[in-house]
This record gives C-alpha cells, structure tokens and sequence, in this order.
C-alpha cells in the first residue's frame, strides 16, 4: 500500500568531544522542525528542502569528523502514519501564541514599543509555521489572531489608514490607465511611496501625482490609491501596492511580489521580511529630510528601484 507521505532520517554520530558541532546540529535541525526520535536520530517528512537541509546537516557533520546517514523511511502501515505525523504536531506553540494575543491589549503598549512588539510577535508565530509539516486549523487561527491584534494596533496608531474593503479584483488594461493623474494622501509612507514607484515604472510612466491633504478633494476623472473610498485600496488580504499589483498582472513577477510582502509587513504587519528594517530605515530618513512630496517620491523611486535588481538579480543566481 502506498502511504502519502514519505519520509527521511539522518542518522549522526559525532566525536564526544565536538559540543559546539553537536549544538550547531541541534539548532538547525530544531529550526528545521525536525523530529528527534533519539539521539542522534532525527526525522523529517520528505517535503521541499528537507532533503537539501538534511544533507548539509550530513557535510557539516563529516566536516566535525563524525559520521552520518541520510536515509529514506516509511512506517510498516498505515496505523503508523498518525503517530509519526503526531511527532509533528504544533498546536501546543500555536495555543501558546494565541493565549497571548488575547490577553494583548494594544492600547496599554508604549507607543514607542508597540511596533517592535507587534513584529515579535509575528517573528514567533513565522518560527512556528516554518516547524509546521502539517498545517492545519491551528495554524489558520493563530494567523487570524494576529490579524485582528494588528488590526486594532493599526486603528491606533494610524486611524487615517484606508480599511480593507471586500471585492473581488479585476484584471485591468494597462493600455486605458496611461497619461492618468493619481492621487492619494500627503505625506506619502510606505504603501503610497511603493504604490506610486510602481504606477510610475510598470503601469503609467507618464503618470502626474497629486498629494491631498482631504482625499475627500479627489477630483473626478483622478485615480485615487490609498485611502477609503479610492479606486485603489486595501482588502481584506491585501494593501494597495499588492491591489495594483493584482489588478494589472504584475501577481507572477517574483521581485515585485516580494517587495509587495515587504510593503505588506511594513504597513499593516505581517510575516517579517528580511529586507524590510533596511528599507523602512532609508524612507524614514527620506521623508524627514524632504518637505516636498514630488521629491520624496522621486528619491523613494530609487530606493524600490535598487530593491528590485537586487530581488531580480537574487532569482536569477538562485534559478542558474
């Protein structure tokens, strides 16, 4: 009988004298959300990476001068397969986490805290997710209860951010949208400066941006982005940088999509990504030191534009 899923072990032994070695393989296999069945004996389902992970586990042991296996392996039956995935199991660090996020009271946080917190917090719950071979309901709940945490941090501390509206995107033209005026909120953040560097680079080049202090005062026949009541907004699961993105086909361009998550997770929270900090810290320093929106557009511009080759360059390394 065929069993769904299959299975890999990696059998190690290592000098008694390499503790650093032997608490190097710990790490990493425990950051993997590999199962010690003993010691020395460590179990993952054969999912992707988990090969990859296992066998540089397997050079780095050799290199210590220890010796180590890297095996397949199935249980004998079917009977077997829920105990094995049970090994696997992380809801115990989900309701862990989730307890937490209930009794979090974004209101009593120091303002000067609360974003640190939040992204803590997000950092726990992508550890756990990376461990969890077998996601299911845990999970789900523990992701929608960080979203709504967020949610009522974003209500705080921006209460002039757009809120998500529920409809379903609709693939666009890009061809209708050039020579176009945009508007949106003064002042432009995260979301406004990305939203509007990739207007310029892949939708409409020739685009003119107005910067409004009402978004009331959009004018007819104006694109709006960015703010309630906009052509452009958030959804439930999206910022505005990822609604255009969706809207004009850009959703299988890797690099813009990563940089969509970097947006995500510096407007709204989310998954930490790793460039994010960087970036945040260069349009901070941007937007303190230019009055002029026009020119912190343009300066952001270069920001995304770096970020991009860099992304395209990575993928293209990583493909070749």
């Amino acid at each position: 009988m065929k069993l769904e899923t299959a299975w890999l072990l990696l059998v190690a032994s290592l000098p008694t004298a390499q503790t650093t070695a032997r608490m190097r393989l710990w790490r990493a296999l425990k950051a993997a959300g590999a199962a010690a069945l003993r010691d020395g004996v460590y179990l993952l389902p054969d999912m992707a990476g988990a090969a990859e992970t296992l066998a540089a586990q397997a050079d780095e042991i050799r290199a210590a001068g220890g010796e180590a296996w890297l095996l397949t392996a199935s249980p004998l039956d079917a009977a077997e397969v829920g105990g094995w995935r049970q090994l696997f199991d992380r809801s115990a660090d989900y309701a862990a986490l989730i307890a937490e996020l209930r009794g979090a009271d974004p209101a009593a946080w120091p303002a000067s805290q609360a974003t640190r917190r939040m992204q803590a917090l997000w950092r726990r719950h992508a550890q756990i997710v990376q461990t969890d071979h077998f996601p299911g309901e845990s999970q789900r709940q523990s992701q929608a209860a960080l979203e709504t945490l967020q949610t009522a941090l974003l209500r705080l501390t921006n209460p002039d951010e757009p809120q998500p509206r529920a409809a379903a995107i609709a693939r666009l033209d890009r061809a209708d949208y050039q020579g176009c005026t945009w508007a949106t909120r003064k002042r432009p953040w995260v979301d406004r400066l990305a939203s509007a560097w990739l207007i310029r680079r892949c939708i409409d080049p020739d685009a003119t941006f107005r910067w409004l202090a009402d978004a009331a005062k959009c004018k007819r026949g104006w694109l709006g982005f960015d703010f309630d009541g906009a052509r452009f907004s958030h959804t439930p699961s999206r910022v505005t940088y990822e609604t255009l993105l969706a809207s004009f086909g850009f959703d299988d361009d890797a690099a813009l999509v990563r940089i969509g998550e970097l947006v995500h997770v510096l407007d709204v929270g989310g998954v930490p990504v790793a460039q994010a900090p960087g970036i945040e810290a260069a349009l901070a320093g941007l937007r303190d030191h230019l009055t002029d929106d026009d020119a912190l557009l343009d300066a952001a511009c270069a920001v995304f534009d770096g970020l991009r080759r860099a992304l395209d360059k990575n993928a293209t390394e990583i493909d070749t």
